[in-house]
C-alpha cells in the first residue's frame, strides 16, 4: 500500500528513521508511534512519524543491497 493520511507513511511503505538512523518498513501504527521492522525482517521498535521520510527507489534500492551484503558477510 502507498499513500498517506496526514503526510503520515502507510503500512508497507519503506522509510528512513532519522532519529535512528535506520530504514525500515512500517508494519503498523501504535498510538502515536508507528512500529518499524528492518527490510529484510528482525526486531520491530517503535518511531515518530516526525522521524520519518519515504525512501526514494534509489535510496530502498541501495538499503536491500547493503542488508543483502551484510547478511551474506554473516556465519551460516
Amino acid at each position: 500500500m502507498t499513500g498517506d493520511v496526514d503526510g503520515i507513511p502507510t503500512v508497507g511503505e519503506a522509510v528512513h528513521d532519522s532519529a535512528r538512523d535506520r530504514v525500515g518498513r512500517v508494519m503498523g501504527h501504535v498510538g502515536a508511534y508507528l512500529r518499524l521492522r528492518p527490510l529484510t525482517g528482525g526486531r520491530e521498535w517503535d518511531a515518530e512519524p516526525g522521524h520519518l521520510r519515504r525512501l526514494t527507489p534509489a535510496e530502498l534500492l541501495s538499503a536491500r543491497v547493503a542488508e543483502a551484503n551484510a547478511r551474506s558477510r554473516q556465519p551460516g
